[in-house]
């Protein structure tokens, strides 16, 4: 009986959501609500995008969840939240972004990290062969289930961040392919026509994302110069303030009062 009424509380909250949408602010005080102190000012931007951007997919009809947007999700933080500090608090910030979209960060993490290891084994024409006829291999027959799925489905929901997984499962089959810019748009177009990208917006997406991880590795760099900068200002600091409050050396020995009246005889 108990768990009947618990079954009936979850189809009535998952009609609610679905009637009522959570806008982009009720997604923002999720988030915060998870991950409680203040975002860097140099990465807020990079998390309230990856936010909203995770938000409008949530809500939108025709979007399912598969691993390669999990890979694109987590490739997407990961490099662009890279040299965040207090480096701790950058999986709460990850998973409170999970969080805010009624996600599992674990398993974005779990699907991201296994389909990487599937395609450790892949060559790049295993990978274009296995998105045109989806085959299960074995250990990874749910990745196969998902990707199958998503082939198969005619209103399937493209978004950068399935763009960045897909780029990040090629990095991981070839990396030279990644940085062959000729290779890569003739790979890229090929996943397109198989899978029915808009093969345009696929690599505008794809240079706007290793531009924005270029700009941050940047910022990343001169911030660290400001930092060392810095640490070794306060270094001289500190050593001059230690010189100038040593009292000063006199190797003489004070005078005993016998050698003061010697000395005045």
């Amino acid at each position: 009986m108990i768990a009947l009424a618990v079954k009936i509380a979850q189809v009535s909250l998952k009609v609610y959501f679905v009637n009522n949408p959570p806008t982009v602010s009720d997604t923002k005080r999720g988030f915060y609500s998870h991950h409680t102190r203040p975002v860097n000012s140099i990465y807020r931007r990079v998390v309230e995008e990856l936010m909203v951007e995770m938000h409008l997919l949530s809500v939108n009809a025709d979007f399912r969840y598969d691993p390669i947007y999990a890979l694109g999700v987590v490739t997407a933080f990961d490099r662009l939240m890279q040299g965040y500090q207090p480096e701790q608090e950058q999986e709460s910030i990850f998973n409170a972004l999970c969080l805010s979209v009624g996600a599992e960060p674990q398993q974005y993490r779990q699907d991201a990290q296994r389909l990487e290891e599937m395609a450790s084994s892949f060559s790049v024409q295993d990978l274009l062969g296995w998105f045109n006829s989806p085959t299960p291999r074995e250990g990874f027959e749910d990745l196969h289930i998902a990707i199958a799925a998503l082939v198969q489905n005619p209103k399937f929901k493209y978004s950068r961040l399935f763009a960045i997984g897909m780029y990040a499962l090629l990095e991981k089959v070839d990396s030279g392919l990644v940085n062959d810019e000729k290779q890569l748009k003739e790979t890229l177009a090929e996943i397109g026509n198989t899978l029915s990208l808009p093969a345009e917006k696929l690599q505008k997406d794809l240079e706007l994302y290793r531009s924005n991880v270029s700009k941050m590795e940047q910022a990343q760099s001169v911030m660290a110069d400001l930092v060392k900068a810095e640490r070794k200002k306060r270094q001289q600091q500190s050593q001059e303030n230690n010189q100038t409050t040593e009292p000063p050396s006199d190797s003489q020995e004070p005078a005993t009062p016998e050698e003061d009246e010697a000395s005045s005889t």
